[in-house]
């Protein structure tokens, strides 16, 4: 696969498929694509080793929110590391921990934080602490989870298990101890006469009919609110969220939402599960998992936030009833301060206007650029929620879609990586109308250039 060849002699991009394992990557296909490589980032734009400079509409992997090398971030960045890098949070403790902590409480209503550095782990924290809580309750049979079909939660082992996406779990099959998978309120999938709520009630009603059935074994059911990103954008409306927290009440079953993708502002409300809020009840789930934006795209950190009730459960005298899971990372100073500049940004706002003031005016403007993207003929199912679009693509005859869409788009200057069939933006906060409309008129052109005018 190597060869001696000096690494002065080779371009960064070849010098990265010889020594780099890309993720969610068959290398193979590197023999024919080269890698992009990219030399340095500034607000949306990812710059190449060639000095051209790229759209990141996809936020980098959806973690990036107010543009590279934000100057509010990477000041708070620079005088932590001034101070305190990194020191391990078992028996120590830090301000910028504690203050994270604090106001991640104050902002969902829930309690006491616990970190790692990735959202994969966060899903095995909260899948990890529910069937500990039952244990400690003295129900250990209640062992079991339930997920939503096209869920994904991650690729450890555990998040595995509650993933219902074949192309990443089928290889581990004899690894991983799979969970129901449920009908998903997919608006998309709607019967004729049925609005999105209506599609969402049914769906619910699925889920009523197994807890009634699997209650006593089932420790949590987890789900991703309002939005399926990896399922193809599969946008769902907010009645379901309430449903589903109404039978895990009923039935004594957890409720995980996981707004590793979906959180810090990306549905309109800096959770997405706040939109289920209703006169009757708050919405707040059992345990709520967070990452990618919570540091606005700079270091890798994620958090498990939990109910009070949780959390004392495991209150005890015996180590046994702890929770003794660790990372060596756990809430890292720098991630923190990363992490509280970016709640900064959303109390301060971007140029003196407010964070969700500007998204929806951002929306509505893409919106409006967008209607030829949306009335091309290869497309069905246009959506918006928030500042998410996403366009499902009938590709009868393409080879490859996927692919073959994202080289078009790098040729008009944006970085896109639909997933599957379904082209979708998910840009930082900080587009110019200039910009917006290079993005609305280049994945047209690119989506002209696959599959034909």
């Amino acid at each position: 696969m190597s060869d001696p060849a000096a690494p002065g002699a080779l371009s960064l991009a070849e010098r990265s498929r010889r020594a780099v394992w890309h993720p969610c990557t068959q290398m193979k296909r590197h023999e024919r694509e080269p890698l992009l490589a990219i030399a340095r980032a500034e607000g949306p734009w990812l710059i190449d080793t060639d000095g051209r400079r790229y759209l990141d509409a996809v936020s980098s992997w959806w973690v990036n929110l107010f543009g590279h090398g934000h100057p509010r971030i990477r000041e708070a960045l620079a005088d932590q590391l001034a101070t305190l890098d990194h020191v391990m949070l078992a028996g120590l403790t830090h301000e910028p921990v504690v203050a994270l902590s604090e106001r991640l409480g104050a902002l969902s209503g829930l309690g006491h934080a616990f970190y790692a550095s990735d959202g994969a782990s966060a899903t095995e924290i909260a899948l990890k602490m529910s069937a500990h809580y039952w244990r400690n309750h003295g129900r250990p049979q209640k062992c079991e989870f339930v997920g939503l079909a096209g869920g994904y939660h991650g690729e450890t082992i555990g998040a595995l298990s509650v993933t219902d996406i074949a192309l990443f779990r089928e290889a581990y099959a004899p690894l991983v101890r799979l969970s129901a998978a449920l009908p998903s309120p997919d608006a998309r999938q709607a019967r004729p006469g049925e609005d999105a709520a209506a599609c969402a009630r049914r769906a619910a009603a699925a889920l009523g009919d197994y807890l009634a059935q699997h209650h006593e074994r089932t420790a949590a059911l987890i789900l991703e609110p309002l939005v399926q990103c990896a399922a193809g954008f599969a946008m769902h409306d907010a009645e379901y969220l309430r449903q589903a927290r109404a039978l895990c009440d009923r039935y004594e079953v957890h409720l995980i939402c996981d707004e590793i993708a979906v959180g810090f502002g990306r549905t309109g409300t800096l959770f997405a599960h706040q939109q289920a809020a209703s006169a009757e009840a708050d919405g707040r789930p059992d345990f709520l998992c967070l990452s990618k934006g919570l540091t606005g795209g700079t270091l890798p950190l994620s958090a498990v936030l939990c109910t009070d009730a949780v959390f004392e459960a495991f209150y005890d005298d015996r180590a046994a009833r702890g929770f003794l899971h660790s990372h060596s990372y756990t809430g890292n100073p720098l991630a923190c301060r990363a992490a509280l500049a970016v709640l900064d940004l959303f109390e301060q706002g971007i140029d003196g206007t407010p964070v969700f003031e500007r998204n929806r005016a951002t929306a509505a403007r893409l919106n409006e650029l967008c209607e030829p993207l949306s009335a091309h003929h290869r497309v069905r199912n246009a959506r918006q929620l928030g500042m998410l679009w996403a366009w499902d693509i009938d590709d009868a005859g393409i080879d490859g879609f996927s692919g073959a869409y994202h080289l078009a788009a790098r040729e008009q200057g944006l970085l896109l990586r639909p997933i599957g069939n379904t082209l979708y933006f998910m840009p930082p906060y900080v587009l110019d109308d200039a910009t917006l409309e290079q993005l609305a008129g280049g994945a047209l052109r690119a989506l002209d250039a696959v599959c034909g005018a």
